[in-house]
């Protein structure tokens, strides 16, 4: 297959929001992954130890990874810059509810929020990038 730079950018992104939203799931790599909440900022389960996650964070991961794997196609540029922007808007929501709070029903902490913010503006920055470039022929 021939993909340009900008699909095979929207391909790995795609991917890496497929893994997040698995290990989001997976005891060990997610701490008390037994006692994941369906949502709410009540859920204990941090995966990694560091960000954590509920039911519905995983699903948006995994909904934004499948995204990726579709779009990236025919409609990586879109993906990448839209994508980035609704990550940037996370990032706003969540540094403006703050944690402990019933309108942080994702979860989102601190973690979470820089994460949303390096993310949004990385695939922002890259699809706008790559998306300048000349696309190959099929």
């Amino acid at each position: 297959m021939n993909r340009t730079p900008i699909q095979l950018a929207a391909t790995l992104v795609g991917l890496t929001f497929l893994v997040a939203g698995v290990a989001g799931f997976i005891p060990g790599i997610t701490t008390n992954a037994s006692d994941i909440a369906l949502y709410g900022h009540e859920s204990p389960a941090m995966l990694l130890g560091l960000f954590q996650v509920s039911v519905l964070h995983n699903i948006i991961h995994l909904v934004f990874g499948v995204a990726g794997l579709v779009m990236a196609k025919s409609a990586a540029k879109t993906y990448l810059v839209g994508g980035g922007l609704i990550y940037l808007v996370t990032w706003l929501y969540g540094t403006a509810i703050g944690p402990a709070t019933d309108l942080n029903f994702v979860p989102l902490n601190d973690a979470d929020n820089w994460l949303h913010l390096a993310l949004g503006a990385g695939m922002a920055a890259v699809g706008l990038a790559l998306g300048k470039a000349p696309a190959h022929e099929a």
